[in-house]
């Protein structure tokens, strides 16, 4: 979860977990957060999909499957921490750290296809609205939904920071509080005002804020999918925190990319100065790796080149 909790398998031995861990280790707490938030969430869906049948309220659900989607991205995060920490083998030599990856992919896949679905309907409901909507009941049963949403979002708040999947769990959860007030507001005003058709506009406008969440996770974890530069890290502040250490001459070949949604890996080639000795470019290569990891680049790996003998590769 945290940035740095598993800096403790490198290579280069010193640990910079110390540096903002509580005692606590996050993921012991996310966890919790976690399986305490599946099975709060997986009850009041079934609550809410229920009562979304009785009273025929396409809002309620819209708003079930909403909190169904906010189930499978809670699971989906669990089971990828846990992958994530299985240790490498010889086949899989990063073990299963890119399964977080796909994991926040897969969320964001599903939620597209069932936006669809909910979607479909909801328009339909507009066009054709049904007259024997309970809206007392809607807003009862969406009201309990705030209040489990905000329960839920604040266990995952400490750590919102630190990683793609609670980010998205803490987001979604905090997105689903304000669409069950939307929910509620909307069956208050039918019971008062018959005004039926609401409860499809509702359903269709909950669809959309759910669409907006869903498609920055959908391009985010595509973008790690095809090993792009994480968005959190500027490619060419790298380059030049590699460039300001004493006795870099040249860079090229740099690769940054996401090894799982908190761990970054970097690859380059380097030419250093000549002048130095090969224990002096050692403690080069040692510096550099020391700098990246305070710019959240937990494995690097570093080619060294003389300029005497340059780089055959035709992109240098």
């Amino acid at each position: 979860m945290h940035r740095h909790s598993h800096d403790h398998d490198h290579s280069h031995g010193h640990s910079h977990a110390g540096h903002h861990h509580h005692h606590v280790q996050p993921g012991d707490v996310a966890n919790k957060a976690f399986i305490f938030g599946i099975i709060l969430n997986s009850a009041y869906v079934i609550v809410q999909a229920i009562a979304g049948f009785m009273t025929h309220s396409m809002a309620l659900l819209s708003d079930a499957g909403h909190n169904l989607s906010d189930v499978a991205a809670l699971a989906l995060s669990l089971i990828a921490f846990k992958l994530a920490k299985v240790k490498p083998t010889e086949t899989f030599t990063y073990g299963y750290k890119k399964s977080t990856i796909l994991a926040a992919l897969t969320n964001a896949v599903v939620l597209c296809v069932a936006i669809g679905m909910l979607g479909y309907e909801s328009v339909n409901r507009l066009l054709h609205p049904r007259h024997d909507i309970d809206g007392g009941i809607v807003a009862i049963v969406a009201g309990i939904g705030i209040v489990i949403n905000l329960a839920s979002a604040l266990l995952f708040f400490r750590n919102k920071d630190h990683d793609l999947n609670t980010k998205g769990a803490y987001l979604h959860l905090m997105t689903d509080a304000m669409v069950s007030l939307g929910v509620v507001v909307s069956g208050l005003v039918i019971k008062f005002t018959n005004w039926y058709w609401l409860d499809g506009a509702v359903s269709i406008v909950v669809l959309a804020i759910i669409l907006i969440g869903t498609w920055s996770l959908l391009m985010g974890s595509l973008r790690m999918t095809l090993d792009a530069v994480p968005d959190d890290i500027d490619f060419d502040k790298i380059e030049d925190v590699i460039k300001k250490v004493a006795g870099v001459e040249n860079i090229h070949h740099m690769h940054i990319w996401a090894m799982s949604t908190t761990e970054n890996a970097l690859t380059t080639h380097l030419v250093l100065s000549e002048a130095l000795t090969f224990n002096e470019k050692m403690e080069v290569v040692h510096k550099i790796k020391h700098e990246l990891l305070h710019n959240s680049i937990h494995h690097a790996t570093i080619e060294l080149e003389s300029a005497e003998v340059p780089c055959k590769d035709e992109e240098c």
